[in-house]
């Protein structure tokens, strides 16, 4: 609701003297008609009607204040917007090997501080398309590039550990991402590659498949994971008396290869982060969600309707009514 010409309110304050000059005249009016003798008409009740004699002026005042109103042309408004978006299609690559499993990133390990920091990075791009490639000795898509994040989301929680986790094909995690992005009609196309090792599978160099990336406009942010130096990893150990197989906790030199990562990122023109602990890989993909902006371009269109009417018709009839009162039952006696 909106005033089309609030100007016409300022009429409200002549009420002001208005109100003041009835009130005044009220308090110092005399008998006009002189009696010899009063004693019957003292016995009399006085008649209610003599309460209610203000009503009369009551609603002259009402009557001027919803036709002031009414000038001021009540609206009742509607906005429609267009909203256009130049989104940007992203590919996350996650690595699953089985070096993810070190406990560094307590109390979880490297993959559940992962999983819940990509989780968190999907909810803030609603309006990007995004896509998720999973990679250890092999690469494969988990989830093509969609707008249903909901979806996207239940494909990241549902990542594990495969049987082929115990070697890195990071050449081959970029070329399966960027084979999803090649036929992008995007303005903007991104990866974000995060992995804890060295390239040691695969038949295409890393460096090799983030120069092809390049030549199809796709920029690669790299994300290395994982404190430098021993960190505590659970390996299988068989009991050599029972044979029994269980996990224990080692320690264990962690193999991040940090210059490919840089090599890879510089190719593309993106950036290198590096992440020790859960509340740095956050950081990072924080980060990263404000370095790529969506652009969003969104036009307003409003309607009004004009609602004075109702005003109008309630300020008539109250005037009506306060003219036929004035006139038949609270008729003064000049």
């Amino acid at each position: 609701m909106r005033l089309k010409d609030p100007q016409f309110l300022l009429l409200l304050l002549f009420l002001i003297p208005v109100v003041w000059v009835y009130l005044r005249r009220e308090r110092s009016s005399h008998p006009a008609v002189r009696f010899s003798d009063l004693s019957v008409v003292k016995k009399l009740r006085p008649s209610a009607l003599i309460k209610w004699r203000h009503a009369v002026f009551a609603l002259r005042c009402a009557a001027i204040s919803l036709l002031t109103v009414a000038l001021a042309r009540p609206q009742l408004g509607r906005s429609d917007s267009e909203v256009t978006t130049e989104g940007i299609d992203i590919m996350l690559i996650l690595d699953v090997s089985q070096s993810m499993e070190a406990l560094d990133f307590k109390p979880d390990n490297r993959l559940a501080v992962a999983k819940q920091t990509i989780s968190d990075f999907i909810k803030k791009r609603q309006s990007d398309r995004l896509g998720l490639v999973v990679f250890a000795a092999r690469a494969y898509t988990k989830c093509p590039l969609t707008l249903d994040h909901n979806v996207l989301g239940q494909f990241v929680s549902d990542i594990d550990f495969t049987d082929f986790s115990y070697q890195t094909a990071i050449g081959t995690a970029i070329a399966t991402a960027a084979n999803r992005l090649k036929g992008s009609p995007a303005k903007s196309k991104v990866m974000i590659l995060a992995t804890d090792g060295a390239n040691n599978a695969g038949e295409i160099p890393p460096v090799t498949a983030a120069n092809a990336a390049k030549e199809l406009g796709i920029k690669i942010y790299t994300i290395g994971i994982g404190k430098k130096g021993k960190v505590p990893m659970p390996v299988q150990v068989q009991d050599p008396f029972t044979g029994q197989v269980f996990k224990q906790v080692q320690m264990m030199e962690s193999d991040l290869d940090e210059q490919t990562l840089v090599n890879i990122a510089d190719a593309t023109g993106g950036k290198y982060f590096r992440a020790t602990d859960a509340e740095k890989l956050k950081a990072i993909y924080d980060q990263i969600d404000k370095m790529e902006k969506t652009v969003i371009k969104t036009k307003v269109y409003a309607s009004f309707d004009e609602k004075f009417y109702s005003w109008l018709w309630a300020g008539f009839v109250l005037l009506l009514l306060e003219h036929l009162l004035q006139y038949t039952r609270f008729r003064r006696i000049p």
